[in-house]
C-alpha cells in the first residue's frame, strides 16, 4: 500500500464540490491531506445524516467521472460575502505578506469552474484519477481547534490508487474499531466518562478498578526492586512554586487556572517534580546519600482542548507512575542505565510492543521554549548521548522535542488511531535544582547543586491500559484480568454450596472471582463469561462434587480439564506470580 497524499488532497476538493452542489448554502471550513485519508470541515443549516453521506459520496462519483482539471487560477471573482471562514484565512495570509493562492476544478469541454477553492496546492492534476475512495465518518470539529469557535461537520475519507489497496485499508480501519480501547472500556465494563464529572475525567468501574490496582501492585513492586522510597504529595501547588519551577511560564497554557482559597492562591498540579524537590530540600544532604530517588503515583491535572479528548489516551485528570531520583553529576550515566533497565523489564511484564525509541533535543534557535542556558544544554544532551551509545540503543533524534529544561528519552508507541503517544521517558534536568537552589554537602565539604532524573515508568495508567486494551483486544494476562474465574454450578440445589467453597479459597488468595448462581442456561451463562472474556469458566457438576475436583475451560479454548481442586489452585498461584 502506497499513500497518495496529492490524491487524497484533490479528493477532498471533490467532496466540497459535491457538498455545494447537494446543499448550497452550505458554509465552507478546510479539507486537507490527512496521513491516511482527508477531511473537509463544513458549516450546514441542519445536521448532516449518514443517509446524506451516502448521498454525497454517489455525487462525488459522478463528478469524478467528468475528467475535471485541477488548476491554479487568479481568484479574482472569487466571493467572499457568504464564505467568513475563508475570508479568515484569506486575511491572515494578506497580513503575513504571503501569496494567497487559489485551485480550481475546471470542466475539460467548456473550460467553466466547477468548484474554486482557497488552497496552497499539492494535487493531482484530474478527477479522473479518482476512482477508488470512501467517505468514513462525520464527526464535530471546531473552527481552527480552538472550543472558543464555532464547531463544524466533518467529513473523512480516504482515497487509494487501486481497488485492492482501498479495501485492505478498509480492513485496517476495521480491525482498529475491534482494537479501539473506547469500544473495549465499554464492552467490558471498565471506565466511563459523564458531563457532570467534567470532560476529560474518567470514571473508572469496579473491573477497571481491578486492572488498575493489578497494575500498580507490579508498579510498586519494581520502584522497590529499583531502589525507590514511595511518597504522597499534595494534588495542588501554590501559583508561587510553579513559578519557581519555570512552569507557569513555560507550559501555563496546559495548566489549569488558580484556584483563590483565603490568602493563597492554588493550582492543581500538573506536575510532581516541584514538589519533589521540597522533599529532597527538607533537611540536609550529604553526597553519600546520593542517590536519592523518590516514587509517587502522582494524581495530575493538566488542560486538554474538549476537542483532543480521546478516551483514556488523552485526558484532563491522569495518574502518572512518575519517579525523581536526584544525582552527582558522575551518577548520571550509571543511573540512567539502571532506569533503563527498570523501563525494559517493567514493559516487557505487560508484553507491551514499542514502536521505536526518541531522543529529544532541543531547538538552540528556539529561546522562547527552551531554557537559555547553552552550556547546561550541550551538557546534558551529550551526557545523554554518552548513555544511549553505550547501551547500543538504537533511536530517533528529535530536535525541538525536548523538555523546556532538558533532553529526554521517550519510549514511542503508536495506538490504534494512528497517533503517536509516549509510554515511558527518562528526562534529564540542570535546571530545576538551580532554580529551587537545592544542594547536597560533597566530598570536599562544599555545596553542590545535583542534577535531576525525570522518570515515568509506565506513564499514565489511563494511557498505558488504553495501550493494554488495543494491543490485547481486551483479552488481559491473566494476572491483571478483572475476571480470572467464573464459577458456574449446573444446578444450584446440589452444586451451589461447592461452588461457593471454591470462590472462599480463591477469594482468599486474592484472586478476582465471580459465581453465576442465577437462574439462566448453562450454555448462555459460558457464552456471557466469553463475550466478559472471563479467563477460566469453571462448571460444577455432580462429579466435581463427589471427586472434589474442577472442571474449567480456559477463554479462546474448547476443550474442557478436570482437575483436583488444589492441584488446580497450586497452578494458578504460579501463574498468577512466576514472572515476578
Amino acid at each position: 500500500m502506497k499513500f497518495n497524499k496529492e490524491l487524497n488532497h484533490t479528493t477532498s476538493h471533490l467532496l466540497a464540490a459535491a457538498v455545494i452542489e447537494l446543499f448550497p448554502d452550505v458554509q465552507l471550513g478546510f479539507g486537507p491531506a490527512t496521513q491516511e485519508g482527508f477531511y473537509y470541515d463544513f458549516k450546514f443549516k441542519k445536521p448532516l445524516s449518514d443517509e446524506e453521506l451516502v448521498k454525497i459520496e454517489r455525487k462525488m462519483k459522478s463528478l469524478a467521472s467528468g475528467g475535471y482539471i485541477m488548476q491554479k487560477t487568479s481568484g479574482e471573482n472569487y466571493d467572499f460575502s457568504d464564505k467568513p471562514f475563508k475570508e479568515e484565512l484569506y486575511k491572515e495570509i494578506i497580513q503575513k505578506g504571503e501569496e494567497a493562492t487559489f485551485y480550481s476544478l475546471i470542466n475539460p469541454s467548456n473550460h467553466k469552474i466547477l468548484f474554486e477553492d482557497l488552497c496552497s496546492g499539492g494535487h493531482e492534476n484530474s478527477t479522473s484519477k479518482i476512482k477508488h475512495f470512501k467517505l468514513l465518518s462525520i464527526a464535530g470539529a471546531y473552527w481552527r481547534g480552538n472550543s472558543d469557535n464555532e464547531q463544524l461537520t466533518r467529513i473523512y475519507g480516504t482515497a487509494w490508487e487501486t481497488k485492492e489497496d482501498l479495501e485492505e485499508f478498509l480492513q485496517i480501519l476495521k480491525e482498529r474499531k475491534e482494537r479501539d480501547h473506547r469500544k473495549i472500556g465499554k464492552e467490558l465494563n471498565i471506565f466511563t466518562f459523564s458531563h457532570l464529572s467534567g470532560q476529560g475525567l474518567p470514571i473508572w468501574l469496579e473491573d477497571g478498578m481491578k486492572i488498575r490496582n493489578a497494575i500498580r501492585d507490579r508498579v510498586l513492586y519494581f520502584d522497590k526492586k529499583y531502589g525507590f522510597k514511595e511518597v504522597l504529595t499534595p494534588h495542588f501547588g501554590a501559583e508561587e512554586l510553579y513559578k519557581i519551577s519555570g512552569h507557569l511560564e513555560h507550559y501555563k497554557d496546559d495548566m489549569f487556572k488558580p484556584i483563590e482559597i483565603e490568602n493563597e492562591r492554588l493550582i492543581a498540579r500538573p506536575m510532581t517534580c516541584p514538589h519533589h524537590i521540597i522533599l529532597f530540600d527538607k533537611q540536609k544532604r550529604s553526597y553519600k546519600e546520593l542517590p536519592i530517588r523518590y516514587s509517587e503515583q502522582s494524581r495530575l491535572y493538566r488542560y486538554e482542548k474538549s476537542g483532543a479528548l480521546t478516551g483514556l489516551e488523552r485526558v484532563r485528570g491522569m495518574d502518572l507512575t512518575e519517579g525523581h531520583v536526584f544525582v552527582r553529576k558522575n551518577q548520571i550515566v550509571e543511573e540512567f542505565k539502571h532506569l533503563y533497565k527498570m523501563i525494559l523489564e517493567t514493559l516487557s511484564m505487560f508484553d507491551i510492543q514499542l514502536d521505536y525509541v526518541s531522543f529529544s533535543k532541543r531547538d538552540p534557535e528556539n529561546k522562547d521554549k527552551f531554557y537559555d542556558n547553552d552550556e547546561m544544554w550541550d551538557k546534558a544532551e551529550k551526557d545523554l548521548e554518552a548513555v544511549l551509545r553505550e547501551l547500543g540503543i538504537e533511536y530517533e533524534e528529535k530536535i525541538g522535542e525536548a523538555a523546556f529544561y532538558g533532553p529526554k528519552i521517550d519510549f514511542q508507541v503508536k495506538t490504534v488511531l494512528n497517533h503517536e503517544i509516549t509510554m515511558s521517558t527518562l528526562q534529564l534536568d540542570f535546571l530545576l535544582p538551580e532554580k529551587f537552589e537545592i544542594s547536597f554537602i560533597n566530598k570536599n565539604n562544599e555545596k553542590e547543586t545535583p542534577v535531576l532524573i525525570h522518570r515515568g515508568l509506565i506513564g499514565t495508567y489511563e494511557r498505558f491500559i488504553s495501550i493494554l486494551l488495543e494491543q490485547t483486544k481486551g483479552n488481559l494476562p491473566f494476572w491483571v484480568s478483572p475476571k480470572q474465574f467464573l464459577i458456574i454450578p449446573i444446578e444450584n440445589s446440589k452444586h451451589l454450596a461447592y461452588a461457593q467453597k471454591i470462590k472462599e479459597k480463591l477469594l482468599f488468595l486474592n484472586f478476582n472471582v465471580e459465581l453465576d448462581d442465577r437462574n439462566e442456561r448453562i450454555n448462555k451463562k459460558i457464552r456471557e463469561a466469553q463475550i466478559q472474556k472471563s479467563k477460566y469458566q469453571i462448571i460444577i457438576g455432580d462429579e466435581e462434587v463427589q471427586n472434589q475436583t474442577i472442571t474449567y475451560r480456559e477463554y479462546g479454548k474448547k476443550e474442557s480439564n478436570t482437575e483436583k481442586m488444589d492441584n488446580f489452585i497450586a497452578k494458578m498461584i504460579h501463574k498468577m506470580h512466576y514472572k515476578k
